[in-house]
């Protein structure tokens, strides 16, 4: 099996919703629809802070990660926060949430973020 962790693009949305309608479950959490479908577009829009990063299984959506990037009070800089990491039940147990940490750090590395919350 192959694991790949990208951007979320246009096309995740079926996959995502899936994914954010079991973790809203996991918390006992409702949201209106309205409110999921503006997070949706808050990912996708490039100047939106609110990013996500979706963690494929031999291409299927398995897990995200939604990240915001922000200016710091603590140092010269942004700083990223991690807001919501999901994995898929039946994909649990596999690394795949580390693998989201993981490559969180390493994207944050890469853009100069000061610090990863």
């Amino acid at each position: 099996m192959t694991l790949t962790i990208r951007d979320a693009m246009p096309g995740d949305e079926p996959a995502w919703h899936r994914l954010w309608d079991g973790y809203l479950d996991y918390y006992g959490v409702t949201l209106t629809p309205d409110v999921t479908a503006n997070t949706w577009a808050n990912i996708l829009a490039p100047a939106a802070p609110l990013n996500a990063r979706i963690a494929c299984l031999d291409g299927r959506p398995v897990g995200f990660a939604m990240h915001l990037h922000h200016p710091s009070s603590w140092v010269i800089g942004e700083d990223c926060y991690l807001e919501d990491l999901f994995v898929d039940p039946a994909a649990r147990g596999s690394g795949i949430g580390r693998a989201l940490i993981d490559d969180l750090v390493t994207l944050a590395r890469g853009k100069g973020w000061k610090r990863l919350y």
